[in-house]
Formats: C-alpha cells, sequence, structure tokens
C-alpha cells in the first residue's frame, strides 16, 4: 500500500475513496438499524394492541355474564324476592324477610349463595365484590381469596369500600327492577370486577412495562408494581393526548409509548417501549449488520487498494527503468504483468528498450568478463580445499612413516571434522552433530594424553532429531578456554541426552573451574538480551542464536555451576517444535 501512497494523485484519491465509501457504508448501517427499530417498535405496537383487546374482551365477557346473571334474577321469582329481601339494613332483617317470603313446598332460595355459584365461581374468581343499594345504603356479598363469602349491612353509600378506584378494579352498574310492580325500582346492583383478574394475562405479551391510568391520575402498574419510575412515564404518556409518541428522559435516553382508550371504562391502557433496552436485547443482531457493513466496507477498500497498487506499480516501474537506464544499469527487470492502458503500454515499451540494450552490451562486454570471473572463482574454490587436505595427508602420510600413530589418528580426525565443516548442508541430525563432537574431543585428547577423558551417553531417541550444524564443539571448545585445568590429572567433560514427557534434554557437564557468580549472571542476561554480546560470551551467543532461530521460542538454554565443580549447560527442546521442524522437511 505504501508504494502508491507516496505518489500524491493516488494519495488523493485514495483518501476520496475512504471517505466516500466510509459515509456510504456508515449511511447504509445508521438505515438499515433505523428500519429494524422501526420495525421492532411496530411489533411492540402490535403486541400492545393484542394485549389492549384482550383487556377489552374480558370487560366484555363480564358485562355479558353479568347481563346474563340479571335476566336469571329476573326469570326467577324466589330469586328475586330474596334479593328484595336482601335490601333489609341487617342481617337479621334479611335472614327474617328471607324465611317469611319462602314456602315450604320450594327449596329455599339465597340470593349470596347464588351471585357466588353463578358468577364468582364461573368467573374463576374474577368478580370480588357485590353490593346492591338504596338511596341511602348499601348492603355487600364480598368474596375472599378463597371463594369465602362475607356480609355487610347498612353500610352508607359515601363508604370507601363503595369508592371506584382503578386499583380494585371496574364496577359495573345495574339497576333491579321489580317487574311485578310495573318495573319499580328496588335499588341498584354493583359488580366490581378485580384489576388483578382483568390483567393477569398482559405479562404473558412482549409489552416490556404497561399500566392503566384512569382520569384522576390512579395508575394501575400491571406486573410493575413498585416501579415508580413507571408511574412518572405513565402519567406522562396518558396526558399527552396522543395515541403514540416518544418521551425523552435525557440525552441518549428515550421511551416510546402508545396508549389505547377503553370503550368499556373510562381509562387508558399505556405501553411503555425503552428504546435502550430493545436495543440491548437485539444488540447482537445490530452487531452483525455492522460488522457485514464494515466487511463490505474494508472488502471496497481492498479492491480500491489493489487497482491503485496495480496503476502506481506500472508507473513506479517507469520511474524505475528511467533511473536504470541513466545508470547504465541495463540488467533484467523481472516480468511483469502489463495492464493494458497507457502506463502498461509505456512500461512494456520501456522494459523491451532496457533489454535490448542489456543483450548487446552482455553480447559484447559483460558476457567475457563475468565467463572469466567464474573460471577463476572456481578454481580458486577448488584449490583451497584440495590444498589443506593433501597437507594433511602429506603430514599424517609422514606421521605413520615415523611411526607416531598417534599424530596420525589426530591428523586424520581433523581432515575428517573439517571435511564435514565445510560441507554445504547446515541442517543435519543431533547423531551428525555429535559425530563432529566426538572428533573434536578425539584431537582434545590427543592434546592431554592421560589427563582428559570424555563420556558420551545419548539415548537412542534423540538422534534423528534435526539441528543446526557445529553448536556443540563451542560449548566444548568453552569448557577448554575457560574451565580446563592442565595440572589437574582427571579433566571430565560428559555429554548426557534423554527424553522427557514434553521435552528433549541435551547436558553437557565438566568438573573444570566453576564461574564466579556475578560472571554467571552477566552470561546469562547476555544469552536472552538482543544487545550485542561481550568478547567473553561470544560462543555462548552464537550458539544462543542459532539454536533460537531455528528452533524458536520453544527451547532453552540454562548454565548453572555444579555443586563439586565445574560446569553444566542444559537443552532443553519441546517435542512440539520438533514435530513442527520435521514435518517442514518432509514437506
Amino acid at each position: 500500500m505504501s508504494s502508491f501512497l507516496q505518489i500524491k494523485i493516488y494519495r488523493y484519491k485514495f483518501i476520496a475513496y475512504v471517505v466516500f465509501v466510509v459515509i456510504i457504508g456508515l449511511a447504509l448501517g445508521i438505515l438499515t438499524c433505523a428500519m429494524l427499530l422501526n420495525q421492532w417498535i411496530g411489533d411492540a405496537r402490535l403486541e400492545a394492541a393484542n394485549a389492549f383487546a384482550g383487556v377489552e374482551n374480558e370487560l366484555q365477557y363480564d358485562a355479558d355474564r353479568i347481563e346474563a346473571y340479571m335476566q336469571r334474577i329476573y326469570s326467577n321469582h324466589s330469586l328475586m324476592d330474596d334479593a328484595r329481601s336482601f335490601l333489609s339494613s341487617s342481617a337479621e332483617g334479611y335472614l327474617t324477610n328471607s324465611l317469611q317470603n319462602s314456602q315450604f313446598s320450594q327449596p329455599l332460595v339465597s340470593f349470596p349463595e347464588d351471585i357466588k355459584t353463578y358468577l364468582y365461581s364461573w368467573a374463576q374468581g374474577g368478580i370480588t365484590q357485590v353490593s346492591l343499594h338504596t338511596n341511602n345504603y348499601g348492603n355487600v356479598v364480598r368474596f375472599s381469596d378463597n371463594g369465602i363469602a362475607s356480609f355487610k349491612f347498612g353500610l352508607p353509600n359515601t363508604d370507601e369500600a363503595f369508592h371506584d378506584t382503578i386499583l380494585k378494579g371496574f364496577v359495573y352498574r345495574k339497576k333491579l327492577s321489580d317487574l311485578a310492580l310495573g318495573s319499580k325500582e328496588l335499588g341498584e346492583l354493583r359488580f366490581l370486577v378485580s384489576s388483578d383478574q382483568i390483567f393477569k394475562s398482559i405479562p404473558n405479551y412482549r409489552l416490556g412495562k404497561a399500566a392503566a391510568v384512569s382520569p384522576s391520575d390512579e395508575i394501575y402498574l400491571i406486573g410493575n408494581e413498585q416501579d415508580q419510575d413507571l408511574k412518572e412515564l405513565s402519567r406522562l404518556a396518558a396526558a399527552n393526548g396522543r395515541g403514540h409518541g416518544y418521551i425523552s428522559k435525557g440525552l441518549f435516553e428515550h421511551i416510546f409509548f402508545i396508549t389505547f382508550p377503553s370503550t368499556k371504562f373510562n381509562f387508558k391502557f399505556v405501553s411503555i417501549v425503552d428504546l435502550s433496552m430493545l436495543i440491548r436485547q437485539h444488540a447482537n443482531m445490530l452487531i452483525t449488520i455492522f460488522l457485514i457493513v464494515i466487511t463490505t466496507m474494508i472488502s471496497v477498500l481492498l479492491l480500491i487498494v489493489y487497482n491503485l497498487r496495480d496503476d502506481s506499480r506500472f508507473l513506479h516501474r517507469i520511474i524505475q527503468s528511467i533511473g536504470r537506464v541513466k545508470t547504465a544499469n541495463f540488467t533484467p527487470n523481472r516480468p511483469a504483468r502489463y495492464r493494458r492502458n497507457e502506463y502498461g503500454m509505456i512500461a512494456r515499451e520501456l522494459d523491451d528498450m532496457i533489454q535490448q540494450l542489456d543483450k548487446h552490451i552482455r553480447n559484447e562486454y559483460l558476457l567475457k568478463l563475468k565467463q572469466q570471473e567464474t573460471e577463476m572463482k572456481a578454481l580458486q574454490n577448488q584449490i583451497n580445499p584440495h590444498f589443506l587436505y593433501n597437507t594433511l595427508e602429506v603430514i599424517r602420510s609422514t606421521a605413520l612413516v615415523n611411526q607416531d600413530r598417534d599424530t596420525a589418528d589426530a591428523i586424520a580426525t581433523l581432515g575428517a571434522l573439517y571435511r564435514e565443516i565445510v560441507k554445504k548442508e547446515n541442517i543435519i541430525t543431533i547423531a551428525s552433530e555429535l559425530e563432529l563432537l566426538l572428533k573434536y574431543l578425539e584431537i582434545m585428547e590427543f592434546k592431554y594424553p592421560e589427563r582428559f577423558f570424555y563420556q558420551v551417553n545419548v539415548e537412542p531417541a534423540l538422534l534423528s532429531i534435526p539441528t543446526v550444524k557445529f553448536w556443540m564443539q563451542p560449548l566444548a571448545e568453552n569448557f577448554f578456554v575457560h574451565g580446563f585445568n592442565a595440572s589437574n590429572e582427571f579433566n571430565l567433560y560428559v555429554v548426557n541426552g534423554w527424553e522427557a514427557e514434553e521435552h528433549y534434554v541435551l547436558e553437557f557437564v565438566d568438573n573444570g573451574r566453576g564461574i564466579h557468580t556475578d560472571r554467571l549472571q552477566t552470561v546469562r542476561s547476555t544469552l536472552s538480551s538482543q544487545d550485542d554480546p561481550s568478547s567473553g560470551s561470544i560462543g555462548l551467543r552464537n550458539v544462543y542464536t542459532r539454536l533460537h532461530f531455528f528452533y524458536g521460542k520453544s527451547f532453552s538454554i540454562e548454565i548453572e555451576n555444579n555443586e563439586e565443580a565445574g560446569v553444566k549447560i542444559s537443552v532443553r527442546i519441546s517435542k512440539e517444535v520438533i514435530e513442527h521442524v520435521q514435518t517442514a522437511d518432509n514437506r
């Protein structure tokens, strides 16, 4: 991307594209979210309408049941007589009149019991109170939650029990007339239907929050009895005068409300939809939309970048071709895929021109010089190693003639070691690396006869592990430089290797001089730091760097002093990285 941003034309064009794509993407994302939010609000309005219709149906159902019961009273003379007796101002008066009006040949009819049977039981407890009123007082039949009836007689019509409040319920009023007396009005029947019973089905709808508000600002909270904030919002929504709208509670908090006036009673049904809550409920969908929009924007920008980069690459190629011609650099450039436009045509013609010039110059001058230089380097590369090998072989033959077999063996070992070192492959197995180490240790054993001894104890599981070449010898050499004591009759160097549960371990132990604590800390910090190593630990640093480059972070080197004498260097290689390296080699 940086290539075309360096060109002013494409830089301005790319910025304009980014601004355009971001604006269009955000606009589409916001528009989509607004449409979804409007749909969710529409669903909430539909849920609220269905819930209100359910309330109205319940009220109508109770009205129809009460109307049917009034017809039952008028069609049953015994029930009408007992209702007339129930107008007495006391329980004694009611019982006396009821017994006087009863006939021995017919079963006793009780107006309160009939109310309980046909209204309370059939309405499943919805009608909680029935009262019969004269002009001055009223007699009450009240049902508990268990259906047990209680009676009160002679209560003034102004008593609190007769106050109409939406918190208690809805009151149906019916005039009670005596048809035998020419439709003379006997009193008024009032049926109280519990608000809890009417609104009990509302929580089944996905409304969120709902309430019923009376003209006197009495509020019945449906399923949220303690929500004071809902009371205030319901009061504001009912007083708003509109069927729906928004109420702002702050800069980022808005409430949507829907109101429905009842056709049965004087109250408003209010549904409150918290937009922030609605957004949180559909957060996953909104996040998905924004991710799609962002992915689309990124894809479009990547397509723009691809096209701009393609054009700028040819412009760069043209500039570079001109620069190469100016500096007489006619070597062939890497082939390019030319676009079918003016840039592509110019770049193609320039490349063709440079190739023709290069071909002419190479044929006349450079080709001969390169051939001579190549032949000289080849001869030199052949002479140098053969000269060393032949020289070592002459020295070895001389030692054999003089019957110095130890010297001859040491020279042979040195020659074999040198041949292995100059081989081109850099990746070998642990077994091959151990062979290089053994050749070096044999030479040191020749150098210090009867004073240096070595042991190699490595499990077969480690021998096939791939590794870099020539890292064990510097560790052994470090022992001879810093820890070896020529005056000591027993200098020992031991190599151990075994397989652990999660890694392989190679351990290099000697019995020479240990490392001072401060110096040991310096060496450890040098291995793990990125700074230039000190001259005293350059060999260890080189080993660590090469192994770290090959194995990555899944290997470690630990250096510590032995309790008796000498130094122990432990190399741990993770089995996981070995499997990865072997898989890569197989590929």
